[in-house]
């Protein structure tokens, strides 16, 4: 008989770790508390505006192997989209000035030679300050480890990792940081290209994975939140309760737990996790962007820092936005549609509908001493392993560290010696 998972969460972690199970030969249980699986990776109808938005632009690196492995897994991999070529536009808010960073098609650094395809106004030598943060010791920030001022600074680096990391880059996890750097920029531009959802998160990373698991035989248990979970004498788990059922476990069984990390920690005795958090914000418009609106573009010297041209409306992601969370929400969205119209060519008036969702908790904050605090796989019960973006991926909280992260609990769960489980 093929080992039996449950697998508690149906975030993307979980939804990696029930695939990859599957994928293996072990029988999938998966519950999640919510209505709907996808967690914070999720389409949703909005009323307001009368279309469907996602609960965040999530950007996709091309160097992203763990996502794109899944995506290729569930039969999605056409899913995203993106420029044909490593560029990012950029504008500055400020003087209206517009360019175009256009990363070479191959592994070596050319662009940086090139005057039309490097950050206006930057000298190759510039470049050669990220080269400390490819050797960056634990425990310390940007700041610490390489120069975060200047022209290559302000213009790329700084919004490029603030996206990433979801926190001001200079006080961040210089570790975190190197660790995006060497999968992406060091790795050239085939790995730098971006990537987005053609037709939204749930068709690309969630409904074509419950379908996956449904065709497999899996049991996809929705509303159904665990309450508390129950450990034997012998070091495993022996049950998980569940608010209308006791479920125990038998020898062979195992548990995945894919859940934030709040709760994480009122199921697990003793577990370390992350303290502090950072926000996003995200501002969409119920507009058709303009021919030529590229599909992302970084935006300088305002409150809006990427613009998102999806079909049927313009969004905008503000990272590390705690200082915003309580701004009133018909100010922000005036004062970032002002920006958008700016950037996209549209007339002020009349601003279309509008909706700002904030998420106070969106990601773990990417300091170095949370970065400290992630725990492992791993836990001292051989039949428990931890999933989520928060957790020691060795990458912020991103969608291809909570991809990784399922991926690896389900792989190490089932190559637990039969005699441990």
């Amino acid at each position: 008989m093929p080992k039996l998972v449950h697998v508690i969460g149906a975030g993307l972690a979980g939804l990696a770790a029930a695939v990859q199970l599957q994928r293996r030969g072990a029988q999938v249980v998966l519950h999640e508390a919510a209505s709907q699986a996808g967690g914070r990776c999720r389409s949703y109808y909005d009323r307001t505006l009368g279309i469907t938005i996602d609960s965040g632009n999530h950007l996709v690196l091309s160097g992203n192997e763990a996502t794109l492995s899944y995506l290729r897994a569930i039969g999605a991999a056409d899913e995203l989209t993106g420029p044909a070529q490593p560029e990012y536009p950029f504008m500055d808010l400020a003087t209206r000035a517009r360019w175009t960073v256009r990363l070479s098609a191959g592994r070596l650094p050319w662009w940086i030679f090139d005057q039309a395809a490097r950050v206006p106004n930057t000298h190759p030598s510039d470049y050669l300050t990220l080269v400390p943060l490819l050797f960056a010791k634990p425990g310390r920030s940007m700041a610490q480890t390489m120069r975060c001022d200047g022209v290559l600074w302000d213009r790329l680096l700084q919004p490029l990792f603030r996206l990433l990391l979801n926190h001001e880059p200079r006080g961040a996890s210089a570790e975190l940081a190197a660790a995006l750097a060497r999968e992406t920029l060091a790795a050239g531009g085939p790995a730098c290209r971006p990537l987005l959802a053609r037709n939204g998160l749930s068709s690309a990373f969630v409904d074509p994975a419950l379908r996956l698991l449904q065709h497999g035989g899996a049991a996809i248990r929705l509303d159904a939140q665990l309450q508390a979970i129950e450990f034997d004498a012998a070091g495993r788990v022996g049950a998980l309760q569940f608010a209308e059922e006791r479920v125990a476990l038998e020898a062979g069984e195992g548990v995945v737990l894919a859940v934030p990390p709040a709760v994480a920690q009122t199921l697990v005795p003793g577990l370390q996790a992350p303290r502090h958090h950072s926000a996003t914000v995200n501002v969409h418009f119920a507009v058709e962007p303009p021919f030529g609106v590229p599909p992302l573009m970084g935006l300088l010297n305002g409150t809006a820092e990427w613009l998102f041209a999806h079909e049927g409306r313009l969004s905008v992601t503000i990272s590390g936005a705690d200082r915003l969370i309580d701004t009133p929400h018909d100010t922000l969205a005036k004062t970032v549609w002002a920006e958008v119209a700016q950037a996209a060519s549209l007339p002020l008036e009349p601003m279309p509908a509008w909706q700002v969702v904030t998420e106070p908790h969106a990601t773990f904050a990417a300091l170095p001493g949370e970065e400290m605090r992630r725990p492992a796989t791993r836990t001292r019960w051989n039949n428990l392993m931890l999933a989520g973006d928060w957790t020691a991926t060795g990458l912020p909280a991103t969608i291809e560290g909570a991809i990784r992260s399922g991926q690896k609990a389900a792989d190490t769960l089932l190559n637990e010696p039969m005699e441990r489980r």
